[in-house]
Order: structure tokens, then C-alpha cells, then sequence
């Protein structure tokens, strides 16, 4: 928990590493946030009462208007790191679920400014983030 001294509190996500075949290759869904402009796979907050399954499709189709996911079993990678917020120390755990979807037109959230669909390589490049590099890379061995 958080208090005034500035002391760490936690927090929970959970998202969906959105893949889809196109010409025999695995491509990814990345969106770009609207604050800082990073990219990143679809993901939010586990709310009170979800688990993070649950959470990661109803944050995906919010962010996405993707409805039709279709987890992929056998993946699931936790990351965390730590950041500032309001002057305090906050940790961050997230865990990625891997599901297919169909590859069309995205219906972005407010939260977000842009959408691609990347081949792996290109994904790898254009991911902000080095923990989700890593997710990125555990997705392609997982569905190699």
C-alpha cells in the first residue's frame, strides 16, 4: 500500500500478446499510447473481482474493438518493473496471455493513437519497452 512518505505500492495488469497469420508469418498487434507515444501490446488493470485472464480480454477489446480473441494454451509470462507516479514508488506486475485474432481494422481506445500489425522483426524494433521484447520473444517460441 501507498502512504504519504512516498513509500512502494502494487499493481496489477494483464494483457494479450494479439497475434494473427498473414502469408504463413506470425504478426503482431502493437498500439501506440497517447501520453508518452510508446508502444506496447494491449493491456490494463485486473479490476476487483477479475482474474487476469478476464482482465486482459475485457482490456483488449476496450482498446482494440477486438471481440472475437481465442487464447492460445500453454502461455502465460508475468513481467514487473518499478516507475514513479504522483511522487511515489510504484510496482507493477503484468501477465500476458497469447491469443489469435482476426487481423482487420482496430478500434482504438482513447488511450491509444495508433495501431500496426508487424511482422516479428519489425515488432521487436518498434516495441518501447525491453520486458516487452522479452514477452514478445517467449510468444515466438511458444508458437514456433
Amino acid at each position: 500500500m501507498s502512504d504519504d512518505t512516498g513509500s512502494e505500492s502494487g499493481e496489477r495488469s494483464a494483457g494479450f500478446v494479439i497475434t494473427a497469420k498473414r502469408d504463413g508469418a506470425w504478426t503482431f498487434l502493437l498500439l501506440r499510447h497517447r501520453g508518452d507515444g510508446h508502444w506496447a501490446f494491449p493491456k490494463g488493470r485486473v479490476e476487483d473481482g477479475e482474474d487476469e485472464l478476464e482482465a486482459a480480454t475485457r482490456e483488449t477489446t476496450e482498446e482494440t474493438g477486438i471481440g472475437d480473441i481465442q487464447p492460445i494454451p500453454g502461455f502465460c509470462v508475468e513481467t514487473s518493473y518499478r516507475f514513479r507516479r504522483d511522487e511515489r514508488q510504484v510496482s507493477k506486475r503484468v501477465t500476458y496471455f497469447l491469443a489469435e485474432a482476426a487481423r482487420g481494422a482496430v478500434r482504438l481506445s482513447d488511450e491509444h493513437q495508433e495501431s500496426r500489425w508487424l511482422g516479428a522483426e519489425e515488432a521487436a524494433e518498434l516495441l518501447t519497452y525491453e520486458e516487452s521484447r522479452r514477452v514478445l520473444e517467449c510468444a515466438l517460441r511458444h508458437l514456433a
